[in-house]
């Protein structure tokens, strides 16, 4: 059985998590497990809690490696146990990923150098200040690197890489058990489609959080170049 190990961290976003898990839990020849640095269970950034299945020290070796984002990312980069486990476990992973500001995480660790990925809409400038070439689509594929946009593009994610790993029928069965049927009541789910005034105020709202993140990327990277 091939296993999926995803990662998850205090303060990070449970839908970036709980989207492509639902997919994957419902694929065969799948084994789902949730990883932590202890086993202790991790809060997400609006409280949901979770309970991780192996923590890194006793975590086989993984063959798709998956990554979240969330508030939590600023501790996740610094933590230095979480960056080397990735590190190692992506060297013989078949594929590497991650959904939203997950993909922040990677390229801390330098596991996106030279690849193309994406983030969360807020983020793509902030993926921008690696060695990341950065395309604005729901799903981006480079290699064995697959990353996926904001929060609710995880079930697309997951969906994707279904097919890649079992074809395109399987992923469309779980797909339908699903009821995978998107109609949401606005189209403002993205900045492309909402209206500009709704943009213009998530992006005020935003704008101290965003800056920090940028002001926190530019000075580990300062730090990272003079070492």
């Amino acid at each position: 059985m091939r296993k999926v190990g995803m990662l998850i961290f205090p303060g990070l976003t449970q839908l970036d998590v709980t989207g492509p898990f639902e997919v994957f839990s419902r694929l065969p020849g799948l084994e789902v497990l949730l990883i932590s640095e202890t086993i202790k269970p991790v809060r997400s950034d609006h409280g949901l809690m979770l309970t991780p299945d192996r923590n890194f020290k006793k975590c086989p070796q993984l063959d798709i490696l998956f990554v979240p984002g969330g508030n939590g990312i600023y501790e996740a980069i610094q933590n230095k146990k979480l960056v080397q486990f990735l590190q190692k476990q992506a060297r013989l992973a078949e594929y590497v990923t991650s959904v939203c500001t997950g993909s922040l995480i990677l390229a801390a660790a330098g596991l996106l150098n030279g690849y193309q990925a994406t983030t969360h809409w807020l983020s793509l400038n902030l993926l921008r200040l690696f060695d990341v070439k950065v395309i604005e689509q729901r799903v981006v594929v480079d290699r064995n690197r697959i990353t996926g946009g904001g929060v609710t593009s995880g079930i697309d994610f997951g969906l994707f890489v279904a097919a890649k790993l079992f074809g395109e029928k399987e992923a469309k069965e779980v797909q339908l058990m699903m009821e995978y049927d998107p109609l949401p009541p606005f189209q403002s789910g993205s900045p492309k489609t909402a209206e500009k005034e709704i943009v213009s105020s998530i992006i005020e709202k935003r704008k101290a959080i965003q800056m920090k993140r940028e002001t926190f990327i530019r000075d580990k990277l300062l730090l990272k170049s003079q070492e």
